[in-house]
């Protein structure tokens, strides 16, 4: 399947004036959902043949539909994905991706909802489901020299129930390489020991602040490296040659705390994972234009539901 478009040309520009068409916009979305052809979201199967209506018959069948050469069921480029029973236009959503992938500090439902024209109810929906699909479920672990640290999320309180009024958010970050960020309920031994099983590897060399919760966790890893900083010690050079630090995992926390304060306001405990996928994703991707990260969150979506019901 030919693509209409290379990812690096794509910008709001092109999407609005070439792909405002609604076949030019799945024509687009179905290059990049299947760079190698239809496949069933069904059965899995590459071979699938277009419908299409007859000339003069009244049944018109909709457009992008296929039919699989298998399991014989119909299905178009957006079943099986979070776009999937959507009644918005793709050229809109195509728009509303590239604006949360591109948007450095995020942007809000009200923004959204502004800009393309649909209701506030809809670019609220379109969002989370946007954020939903940006999750990281590959299952690869970090590794070489992995930072972890942890923040608190959320609105102001009185300074002694501060930390109980907002979120802990885990940031776990392979220096030069990619991240995964975890909500949990609290900080204890229990609960980072859980973020790092799940997201370190144990070769890994692992550095954290002086936190305690982290001394009998870290025991099971190749080497743990920690700066005190209460004695003003932020980053360290050691006999071996190698630094250790956590600035590359603050450096994410200042850019999520950037869009609670900019762009959202305020932000439920139950949503807070979906925002800090969102900022996940984009680091994860920071070396790419971003039509090619637009790209690479097309290829994220298959398999990906998040109705209504289950985001309220």
């Amino acid at each position: 399947m030919k693509k209409p478009i290379d990812a690096d040309d794509v910008n709001l520009i092109k999407l609005a004036r070439e792909y405002s068409d609604e076949t030019k916009a799945r024509a687009l979305f179905e290059s990049w959902r299947w760079p190698n052809g239809p496949v069933c979201p069904r059965c899995g199967f590459n071979e699938a043949y277009k419908l299409s209506s007859k000339p003069g018959t009244k049944n018109k069948i909709r457009p992008g539909l296929y039919c699989c050469a298998a399991c014989r069921k119909t299905f178009t480029a957006t079943v099986g994905t979070v776009l999937e029973d959507s009644h918005i236009p793709l050229s809109k959503w195509l728009m509303a991706i590239f604006i949360l992938c591109s948007a450095k500090k995020s942007i809000s439902a009200h923004q959204l909802h502004r800009m393309l024209g649909v209701t506030y109810k809809s670019a609220w929906f379109m969002a989370h489901r946007i954020r939903f699909a940006m999750a990281d479920d590959s299952g690869k672990k970090l590794g070489g020299t992995v930072e972890v640290d942890e923040t608190f999320v959320g609105g102001k309180g009185e300074r002694k129930t501060t930390s109980r009024r907002k979120t802990p958010v885990v940031a776990l970050v392979e220096r030069g390489g990619e991240m995964k960020v975890r909500v949990v309920s609290n900080v204890t031994q229990k609960n980072l020991g859980k973020c790092l099983h799940e997201c370190v590897s144990k070769d890994a060399t692992v550095n954290t602040d002086e936190h305690p919760a982290y001394r009998n966790p870290l025991k099971e890893w190749k080497r743990h490296d920690k700066v005190v900083h209460s004695r003003s010690e932020y980053t360290r050079k050691n006999a071996d040659g190698t630094t250790s630090g956590i600035n590359h995992a603050e450096s994410f926390f200042s850019l999520l705390k950037r869009g609670v304060v900019g762009a959202w306001h305020h932000i439920s405990r139950e949503h807070l994972q979906k925002y800090a996928n969102e900022f996940a994703f984009r680091w994860n991707t920071r070396k790419a234009t971003d039509g090619e990260r637009m790209e690479k969150f097309v290829n994220l979506i298959g398999g990906k539901r998040l109705t209504y019901r289950q985001a309220v």
